[in-house]
């Protein structure tokens, strides 16, 4: 079972021959030094970097990747290392210089089968370009695996020089120089996206190793474009009132350069076809023709595949195509409004040229002018409807194929998968909140996955505010919001491993009975719904107190010390109805869960009016400005301030009269219950 680390967390290792996968969207550079009981690094010949990639018991990268797969044999190290330091360090002179401006790495240990022991996702990196990710350490005659994610902003001088390297300086030129040398080799971010017609993504491939040049997509021959920076993210502003879609975050692949002329040509003889058939033989067996790959028709674009997206396994493709989808939809979309913006100012010039002159603004004159200007107005409308149509037709194929190959985290409940749910063994890259699409495609929409573990909670504003259109009445929104709050816990429930993730609900009034029945019936609920005063109270200090416990073993760095009977699972924590029933201390906790809880596993979903809370004043307003905002109805208030879209959201309810979601979480409880004897 794999464990999702938070920052300071330890996990045993069952293994010694072990690697550490790295994935950080764009080229990092991966090195590993070895250190003693004390924690220093004795010399340089106990660093290992692309200029020297190998030591007794491990190996690392060559080159500067944005993928890397580091090799451990721990029974090999020498007797006087206790400890191995994972390391990750921008490289210099090429792109951000810090990690705060690139997406978050993700390190994971696995066995050499390829199974994940313990994963971490670095967050909360600003101006460091060096990190300390991961740490492997002896602790009794065992291994253990800690997540570290101490950076530094002085890059590897600055961390080579606080592990104790008297030589730190000059190893980090060295580094610099290796990994310069070998940018030519680099891996690069994901070719663009090709345009128009073509929208055809290339076939996903396995990512090159560290010694192997890539040829080019389907064999192209030439040189690869160089190193580019990555596009920005379109999800990287703050929610609120203006709230923005939660970043998915690439993992993809990439290329390296390599030099034509240095590649061996084959001979004309070696490019023919192999003759299998024994010389001795009378009669040569015939050779079976070769299959010719299908091709679509001059001028079509290609079948949509669904997972054709760059990734280690199925389930990172899919999630990397659905942001593709959501990539091009808000591409064609925008430049369909650009050009009918064009349009539209290009007829309002050449009126204005046209009927300047008094003389021409009465008579034939004049309306044959505008009668030439709306004509040019409509052409260039139905031109780029025309290609926004072409688009949205290959989105719309492509939709129809991924949309049933989505694994449960990624699908509707209406989907056939739910139907063969098992509980899972591992924490999946991101879960399913909802739909998103634009007023141009009512009918395409594209799953809103967030990934996991959570990085903000969740408010589901029940009230009236932008919802005019909506027919419901107060009370109906309010339970339709706390629908939608116990369809999200249940997908979590669902999309954990048993024992990895507890639900938490105050029901101050006891008004929401009905929606949380199902959460109540199956017996997934961390005890039942608290009420009243002293439930409310009795929560919010249980989970405040987990919060203290866990962020001073993390800073101490003890997290060994914490208390044996407190629960490590993520906890999520629903709240009904507020603020009404919370005092002023109540709402400070929440405020100090919502801020601190999700670094460390604590996480906020709050079912309120704005309306209703902007009667406290501005106290509410970090809170609402913390959480992202969903609602139970579909409402265009997610921002994308990558290209300035207002996306309409539309939440993953489960359809009337279905039983999906009793039969989901009755699985859950049935885990759980071996899971907590």
């Amino acid at each position: 079972m794999t464990a999702e680390l938070v920052r300071g967390q330890n996990h045993p290792l069952s293994q010694v021959r072990l690697e550490v996968r790295v994935s950080a969207g764009r080229p990092v550079v991966a090195g590993a030094t070895l250190s003693d009981e004390q924690g220093r690094v004795r010399g340089v010949e106990w660093v290992a970097h692309p200029g020297a990639p190998t030591l007794p018991g491990l190996e690392v990268s060559k080159q500067a990747a944005a993928d890397h797969r580091l090799a451990f044999d721990l029974d090999a190290l020498p007797g006087t290392v206790h400890r191995v330091s994972v390391l990750l360090a921008l490289p210099t002179g090429v792109g951000p210089v810090r990690f705060g401006a690139v997406a978050a790495p993700f390190v994971a240990v696995t066995g050499l089968d390829g199974s994940e022991v313990a994963s971490y996702t670095i967050t909360g990196l600003d101006t460091e370009s060096a990190v300390v990710a991961l740490e492997l350490y002896r602790r009794q005659g065992a291994w253990k695996v800690r997540a570290v994610g101490q950076g530094y902003a002085g890059g590897l001088a600055e961390l080579l020089t606080d592990q104790g390297l008297p030589e730190a300086r000059r190893l980090a030129d060295s580094i610099n120089e290796a990994v310069a040398q070998g940018l030519a080799r680099s891996v690069s971010a994901p070719p663009p996206r090709t345009p128009d017609a073509d929208r055809s993504r290339q076939a996903a491939a396995s990512a090159p190793g560290p010694d192997q040049p890539y040829a080019g997509p389907q064999g192209a021959s030439g040189t690869v474009p160089p190193l580019q920076p990555p596009s920005s993210s379109p999800y990287d502003t703050p929610g609120g009132q203006g709230a923005t879609v939660p970043q998915p975050g690439y993992q993809g692949g990439g290329t390296a350069q390599t030099d034509p002329s240095a590649v061996p040509q084959p001979s004309a003889a070696a490019t023919g076809p192999v003759d299998y058939s024994h010389p001795g033989l009378s009669r040569p067996r015939r050779r079976p023709r070769p299959r010719r790959p299908h091709r679509p028709p001059p001028g079509q674009p290609a079948r949509p595949v669904a997972g054709d997206a760059t990734g280690w396994s199925m389930e990172e493709r899919l999630y990397n195509q659905v942001w593709g989808m959501f990539e091009d939809l808000a591409r064609t979309t925008a430049a369909y409004r650009s050009a009918v913006d064009f349009a539209d100012s290009r007829m309002e010039q050449e009126l204005d040229k046209a009927l300047s002159d008094p003389r021409s603004r009465i008579g034939g004159q004049g309306d044959a002018a505008r009668e030439a200007a709306q004509a040019k107005h409509a052409d260039l409308v139905d031109q780029a409807r025309a290609a926004l149509d072409r688009d949205l037709a290959q989105l719309t194929a492509e939709a129809d194929v991924v949309e049933p190959a989505l694994p449960a985290a990624y699908a509707r409940w209406d989907n056939p998968v739910w139907h063969g749910y098992r509980v899972p063994m591992e924490i999946p890259m991101a879960v399913r909140l909802g739909d998103l699409h634009l007023p141009e495609s009512e009918e395409l929409s594209i799953p809103m996955l967030v990934r996991l573990p959570l990085e903000r909670g969740l408010w589901i504003d029940s009230g009236r505010a932008t919802l005019e259109d909506s027919l419901a009445d107060s009370d109906e929104l309010r339970r339709l919001a706390m629908d939608t709050a116990v369809a999200n816990a249940a997908r979590l429930l669902a999309v954990y491993p048993a024992g990895e993730f507890t639900v938490h609900v105050i029901d101050p009034a006891g008004s929401a009975a009905s929606s949380l029945a199902p959460l109540v019936r199956s017996g997934v609920l961390d005890g039942r719904p608290a009420a009243g005063a002293t439930g409310v109270a009795d929560v919010l200090a249980r989970l405040t107190r987990r919060v203290d416990l866990v962020q001073m073993a993390v800073r101490g760095g003890a997290a060994d010390s914490l208390p044996p009977g407190l629960d490590t699972a993520e906890q999520l924590l629903i709240v009904n109805d507020f603020p009404h029933g919370f005092d002023d201390r109540a709402v400070t906790q929440l405020r100090y869960l919502a801020d601190e809880g999700p670094a460390v596993g604590v996480h906020l979903m709050l079912v309120a009016d704005r309306e209703d809370a902007a009667g406290y004043g501005p106290l509410l307003d970090p809170l609402w400005r913390a959480l992202l905002r969903l609602t139970p109805v579909p409402d265009d208030h997610l921002a994308d301030p990558w290209v300035g879209h207002a996306w309409t959201y539309e939440p993953a309810l489960v359809p009337s009269g279905s039983q999906v979601l009793q039969q989901v979480l009755s699985q859950v409880a049935a885990a759980r219950r071996p899971w907590n004897r």
